[in-house]
């Protein structure tokens, strides 16, 4: 009789009781950072929302992937680099194609700077995304057998981590495996599987079975292992990583950097944490008042754009608006399908109108809107977001001292289409610990200095949003 039982909610001290003590966090980062840059190629990181630049900091961002623009990225100095896809926002088969295209494209930068890569395909922290569809195309376009597919899709900053091949959520004081979770009820995205082979297997529509899906325990990261056990991975085959937090993962890229040393050849799909890890980068501090606003004075009026519509934001919304000086336009989902040049044009104007008294909030209308008529929820969810672009693009943001974007797709579409982003830094976090990331905006965008606060759907406490908007209308003190 089959012992097996479904991992319920746990709380963290007894999931992790009786492990094996791990390393501390950055005990091995000085040892990555020096092979890594001994090693010379730079870890390219197709990213499908910009919120995977959480847990890194001074790191170029592009959201073009001309030729040009990777090789570019390929003669900057670091080793690690970001490429903004918006992957996401796209059915599969375009994600897909979009993928292979930058990965056939980074394969002739390559070619002509000399200096090589490794590939990252960073999804989201609740498994919510194309895979394995952009991995396959990913490896297909690089042109030479891939050995295995990483799935790390660790975020500790937003205590999420996976252990026994479950991906654990912290929700209030328990841990609960993301197939539990609101993320997996997502209704472009969802999953019912509730460990990382089962989620493969049905993200890849059984074409992946869960007993093909390798894995590298707790137990083999803490005890040196992971170079053995990586060692006899193969054919393109999905593998788990556990790590439940930073010195775990760094003790990780120690042993996959000595498996690719020896020859292996790997595709990561992961999570915010794992590039920082990667790239033996430190841990990024939060923004000071002097960086945030070294380009462009602080004090002035802020504009904050919410997307979002997972229940977290719409719960840090309501918490945010209890703040005085503050006015909310809400642009409305329903009135935007029937007439949507009507409808952005009333929300430009009164956002125009309260910009003249007070910081204002844009946000779409709380309730989803059901796809008829032959659109699907992504078919909606582009005209939303176009309509949140012309939104912004209507403003006069020049007397803005800074902006916030909520939301991955929102940010990503208003950073590149609003604001006119190509090619961008990022600067580091506003929110300990390094969950909410910030551009300073590039001489070439729209508005000079602008710090740019890209604030993912799906982290933080129910006041994050309310404290990011506090931090900035203090000058970022």
């Amino acid at each position: 009789m089959s012992t097996h039982r479904d991992p319920e909610p746990i709380a963290p001290a007894e999931l992790l009781a009786g492990r094996p003590p791990g390393p501390a966090a950055g005990e091995h980062l000085d040892e990555i950072a020096r092979r890594v840059a001994a090693d010379g190629r730079v870890n390219v990181i197709l990213d499908d929302d910009p919120t995977g630049v959480q847990s890194v900091h001074d790191v170029p961002v592009l959201s073009a992937w001309e030729e040009e623009d990777l090789v570019w990225v390929l003669e900057q100095p670091g080793h690690t680099a970001f490429i903004l896809t918006n992957s996401r926002s796209l059915p599969e088969a375009p994600a897909a194609a979009l993928a292979g295209e930058i990965v056939g494209r980074l394969v002739r930068a390559s070619e002509r700077t000399g200096r090589g890569f490794v590939l990252t395909s960073r999804s989201d922290s609740t498994l919510r995304g194309h895979f394995p569809a952009e991995t396959d195309a990913m490896a297909a376009a690089l042109g030479e057998p891939v050995d295995g597919v990483l799935l790390c899709p660790a975020f500790f900053g937003a205590d999420r981590f996976t252990l026994d091949d479950v991906h654990w959520v912290l929700e209030g004081d328990v841990l609960v495996p993301a197939g539990l979770t609101e993320f997996a009820r997502d209704r472009t995205f969802g999953y019912t599987a509730l460990d990382l082979p089962g989620w493969a297997q049905e993200r890849s529509g059984g074409r992946i079975a869960a007993a093909d899906v390798a894995s590298v325990s707790l137990e083999d990261v803490r005890a040196g292992r992971t170079a053995e056990r990586l060692a006899g991975v193969e054919g393109g085959r999905p593998v788990v990583v556990n790590a439940v937090d930073d010195g775990d993962l760094e003790a990780f890229v120690l042993g996959l950097l000595d498996a690719e040393a020896a020859g292996k050849r790997f595709i990561y799909r992961v999570g915010p944490s794992f590039p920082r890890a990667r790239g033996g980068i430190t841990m990024p501090e939060p923004l000071t008042a002097e960086r945030l606003f070294a380009d462009r004075p602080g004090g002035g009026r802020g504009l904050v754009v919410v997307g979002s519509h997972v229940e977290m934001t719409s719960r840090q919304l309501e918490q945010a608006l209890t703040l005085g000086d503050l006015e909310t336009v809400e642009l409305q989902v329903p009135a935007l399908l029937e007439d949507a040049e009507g409808e952005v044009a009333r929300v430009v104007a009164e956002a125009a109108a309260g910009l003249e008294r007070a910081d204002v909030v844009v946000a779409t209308s709380r309730k989803l809107a059901t796809a008829a008529g032959g659109q699907s929820d992504l078919d909606i969810g582009a005209v939303v977001a176009g309509a949140v672009v012309d939104v912004v693009r209507g403003l006069d943001l020049d007397g803005l001292s800074w902006l916030i974007a909520k939301g991955g797709i929102t940010s990503s579409d208003v950073g590149t289409k609003a604001l006119g982003v190509r090619r961008a830094t990022v600067a580091g976090p506003l929110l300990a610990p390094g969950i909410v990331p910030v551009w300073i905006l590039p001489g070439d965008s729209a508005v000079p200095g602008l710090p740019y606060v890209i604030f993912p759907g799906n982290v933080g406490g129910p006041g994050a949003l309310r404290d990011a908007i506090e931090i900035m209308r203090g000058g970022g003190g």
